[in-house]
């Protein structure tokens, strides 16, 4: 079997990925080829899976959804050229005689649908939690949102079209809610898990280092997102809330910074030393020596493996999107605060607070984080549903390997 995987997004392109590998590792595996519709994709090609088709970088990043004004910097940069390029080498691919896996949103699935060929369809971008969850439908504001409610699913009738075709063979939702509901119309839905969840293990010095402190300090992840410049500016907002943390908490206070590689650690230290943050470690830390920022009796490292931070920590100040539901599936709180975009934008928090529900809490003024950490921790009753609630709609580990076998099966 010959299988192309669609993907539109980095971290689209992340959940591709784990599922490629476990292919690999499956007995018979297929021929496997990757075209992703947004970005160069040099995941795929650092993990030796190939390319085809065209692929450029577009000014926007993939977040034309998220502001419109994106899109005609996008028109100007080749989008419409390189579209249908793509769309020419998926019919090609189609005509071969080979599969597709698509990874993301409608984008994809179309892609897989134009293609001919029969198609599996993993759906990252949406969830039933965005309308409802088990107790029902959640109030909704405008009459477009309450309009939204009355198609019966997050997933438009177009989109439960392109899912029930007959060349579909497996649609594989991000949870369980979201899969019985799509079972409803007749889509062939497998609740197999979330591979978000996969490959978030630990290093191995994580566990030795927690057990060598009996007394650990309340501990922080802070992530910022991974997108200059937003990401350079949610840093700094997210700065103020820790500043109140600081001058608010009783508590010894650490902190862990989830950096993501795109961003130049230079422009980092730069906003921590104007908001009062002196550097007690060497100019040129090692990765096992990450640089370490002191305030007041506070701590703040930077360059930890983003798998330890989450690990570590006991709550997230986020402005991020696949991080911060990786967090909140490990069972933790995560406080958000409101951007300006592209992507972590008010909309976007808010939407984030639907899917995720009672695991992140929406907070408007960094200055009042504080108040919101410490009403957290003295309601133990509330962190409990915390760590029940993200576990269930994120799911377990394991969810990629799941997928490739169900994917061997159906595709035969």
């Amino acid at each position: 079997m010959r299988l192309l995987c669609l993907s539109n997004g980095h971290g689209e392109d992340a959940i591709a990925l784990r599922i490629l590998q476990a292919l690999q590792r499956q007995p018979h595996p297929p021929e496997l080829a990757a075209l992703p519709l947004v970005g160069a994709g040099h995941a795929f090609e650092r993990s030796g899976i190939p390319i085809v088709g065209p692929v450029k970088q577009m000014p926007s990043g993939g977040f034309v959804y998220q502001d419109g004004r994106q899109l005609m910097r996008d028109l100007k940069g080749g989008l419409l050229q390189l579209t249908l390029a793509q769309l020419k080498t998926v019919r090609s691919w189609g005509k071969s005689g080979g599969h597709i896996l698509a990874v993301g949103d409608i984008v994809p699935l179309l892609f897989a649908w134009y293609s001919g060929a029969p198609y599996a369809f993993v759906g990252t971008a949406k969830s039933e939690y965005y309308l409802r969850d088990e107790a029902g439908l959640l109030p909704r504001r405008t009459w477009f949102e309450k309009l939204e409610s009355l198609w019966g699913s997050v997933y438009l009738p177009w989109e439960r079209w392109l899912m029930g075709n007959p060349r579909c063979k497996a649609v594989f939702p991000r949870d369980r809610l979201t899969s019985e509901t799509l079972a409803q119309f007749g889509v062939p839905a497998f609740d197999l898990g979330n591979p978000m969840m996969d490959g978030l293990e630990p290093s191995g010095s994580f566990a030795s280092d927690a057990a060598a402190d009996p007394n650990p300090p309340l501990t922080f992840v802070l992530l910022p997102g991974s997108r200059p410049p937003e990401a350079y500016e949610n840093w700094q907002v997210i700065l103020e809330a820790v500043a109140g943390l600081v001058t608010s908490l009783p508590q010894k206070l650490r902190f862990f910074a989830a950096i993501a590689p795109g961003l130049d650690p230079h422009l980092l230290h730069q906003t921590l030393a104007s908001n009062g943050w002196h550097p007690t470690s060497s100019p040129s830390p090692t990765p096992s020596t990450p640089p370490t920022y002191t305030y007041h009796h506070s701590t703040l490292s930077l360059a930890l493996p983003f798998n330890d931070c989450i690990h570590r920590a006991d709550l997230a100040i986020a402005m991020a999107g696949t991080a911060t539901e990786q967090f909140v599936g490990l069972g933790k709180p995560a406080i958000i605060l409101p951007g300006k975009g592209p992507q972590f934008t008010p909309a976007f928090a808010e939407a984030q607070t639907r899917l995720l529900g009672p695991s992140v809490i929406l907070v408007k003024r960094p200055s009042r984080v504080a108040a919101v950490v410490e009403a957290l921790l003295q309601d133990p009753d509330r962190l409990q549903l915390i760590a029940e609630n993200g576990r269930r709609r994120m799911g377990e580990a394991g969810a990629a390997a799941r997928i490739a076998q169900c994917l061997m099966t159906q595709m035969q």
